[in-house]
């Protein structure tokens, strides 16, 4: 029976799983994405959410209570810093899981798990994220999906008004020169 199991133990002891979710941690905190099984990236984005939320507060309590998890004083200095600034507006969520497929001599599932806004692949030069393609939501579907069509049917038809216009004034001018 799995009776009152809320996290997983990956196999190990409390002490080495201790230390193997404080080194992956520091790891990722260090280069900002590392790659590893799968039951070991969820496990450390438990450990790690919580840190990184404390992060975002930058005073001396929670400064002593990630370093009591951490024991790396590079770490929660770069935590603190360059990572505080990144996320300091994001609810949450801070990190992905990206899965890359297995292992070849175990047949373990292997994924990427990294800062999400440290991925440039996913975010545009000038700041707005990338569009994803997810669904809409159900609630309001009919307005909102209406609102969304006639927004992009006006921005296609400015686009071809501007299109023709610049034709037209192409053709004025060959015009002028031929005469």
């Amino acid at each position: 029976m799995r009776h009152g199991k809320k996290f997983n133990h990956l196999g190990r002891k409390r002490g080495h799983r201790k230390a193997l979710l404080k080194n992956q941690a520091i790891a990722l905190i260090t280069h900002k994405r590392i790659r590893t099984t799968l039951a070991k990236a969820k496990a450390l984005r438990i450990f790690l959410e919580p840190l990184v939320t404390k992060g975002r507060t930058n005073t001396t309590h929670s400064r002593r209570v990630v370093f009591s998890y951490l024991q790396n004083k590079d770490a929660v200095t770069e935590l603190f810093g360059s990572i505080a600034a990144k996320v300091g507006n994001r609810p949450g969520g801070y990190l992905r899981i990206l899965k890359t497929g297995f292992r070849k001599g175990d047949n373990a599932e292997m994924c990427i798990i990294e800062f999400v806004d440290y991925n440039e692949a996913y975010t545009v030069a000038d700041g707005k994220k990338k569009k994803t393609r997810r669904r809409r939501k159900k609630s309001g579907g009919a307005e909102a999906a209406a609102a969304a069509t006639t927004a992009v049917a006006a921005d296609t038809v400015a686009e071809e008004v501007a299109e023709d216009v610049a034709d037209a004034a192409e053709d004025a001018a060959d015009e002028t020169k031929d005469a």
